[in-house]
């Protein structure tokens, strides 16, 4: 029986240069976490430190790391700012230069996955004109061209729109792509604070919602609900609630960066853990739960992909208050939704007083 497992992102634990990725790794592990989406921001920061900048000796001591801990990697992530270009040389250079050193990374750490998110390149900011195009066709075709050269090595792409994505920013464009692209090794990641954040959030608003927030986002997942999408074509899904902000996010506000779409800023310093409106959490994350799990049908890798402003604290039990926020969430889900064959488990490093880990190996 496929049973709900839970991932947390590497990224999502604290800060590359401030907490350390091994350190990081064993929180996870210690927290009952079985998978990791692992970040390359993580990885580039290990090897600059520890290897003198060598991805893939980095990357057998994350996988040995990871094995001895128990832990899968899920993917590497994120392989960014590539479908759409309208610069085709740079294009080519992303699939002949970068993809194939990604693909002898993935291999060294022992996952079949990469992770592709929706381009957000944005307008050039000197000249406004696009760097990107909304041609379908044109994204689809740029994606087949992974997937087709991912095929002949063993590797699988997962898809995520982002709600500040230039042209794909929900899921019904995602699922437009995944379905165009037509590949068995390309599938879907479905983000409930990518989903909520486009139709239901709008942290430019006094309000935090957007006009019609609750009406938009339940026909937006009645919609999910009728797409018949195969569940086999999600490769795994992400839990994350948002932060409602204490005022609107304009250019007064700290979060504000200039010529970064408001989504974006706000989704880097203000997401949250499901059930965590204590912290100010709001969107409807259990109904967007509700609708993966028990109406799609969806079972398998389970990850909590948090951004926050508080990963910077350079306090060394960041990573450990994390992935203890992240893990009772995620154990808070499964007695909700009854997801059969769960198991919540404290582990034995968790029995007595947690400590910091902070390793170099």
């Amino acid at each position: 029986m496929v049973i709900n497992r839970p991932g947390i992102a590497s990224m999502s634990l604290g800060r590359p240069w401030i907490h350390d990725l091994p350190g990081k790794l064993m929180q996870a592990a210690a927290h009952g976490f079985e998978g990791i989406e692992l970040f390359f921001d993580d990885l580039d920061c290990y090897a600059q430190r520890t290897f003198n900048g060598d991805h893939l000796e980095a990357s057998v001591h994350v996988r040995r790391l990871c094995e001895r801990l128990g832990m899968t990697i899920i993917c590497l992530q994120p392989f960014s700012m590539y479908e759409g270009l309208l610069d085709r040389a740079e294009s080519d250079k992303l699939v002949t230069e970068k993809l194939p050193r990604w693909f002898t990374l993935a291999r060294a750490l022992g996952t079949d996955m990469i992770q592709v998110p929706s381009n957000f390149l944005g307008p050039d900011p000197k000249t406004g004109a696009p760097r990107t195009t909304g041609d379908l066709s044109v994204i689809v075709a740029d994606l087949q061209r992974i997937a087709d050269l991912g095929a002949k090595e063993g590797f699988r792409f997962v898809y995520e729109a982002l709600c500040w994505g230039d042209h794909v920013d929900t899921w019904e464009a995602s699922w437009d792509v995944v379905r165009g692209v037509d590949r068995p090794n390309f599938g879907l990641c479905l983000d409930s604070f990518n989903i909520a954040g486009r139709v239901y959030a709008d942290p430019s608003s006094p309000t935090g919602r957007t006009p019609n927030a609750a009406a938009d986002l339940a026909a937006s997942l009645e919609r999910l609900r009728n797409a018949k999408i195969d569940p086999a074509k999600i490769f795994y899904v992400q839990l994350v609630d948002g932060e409602r902000l204490d005022a609107p996010l304009d250019e007064k506000h700290p979060f504000h960066v200039d010529g970064q779409p408001v989504r974006m800023s706000w989704s880097r310093n203000a997401r949250l853990f499901p059930f965590e409106e204590s912290r100010g959490g709001y969107l409807p994350i259990v109904d967007v739960a509700r609708t993966f799990f028990d109406d799609l049908g969806f079972r398998g890798w389970v990850s909590l992909e948090l951004f926050s402003r508080t990963l910077a604290n350079p306090d060394p039990f960041t990573p450990a208050d994390h992935a203890r926020r992240g893990i009772d969430s995620y154990h808070k889900m499964g007695r909700l939704l009854n997801w059969e064959g769960q198991t919540e488990k404290v582990p034995a490093a968790l029995k007595e007083p947690s400590s910091p880990v902070q390793h170099r190996l």
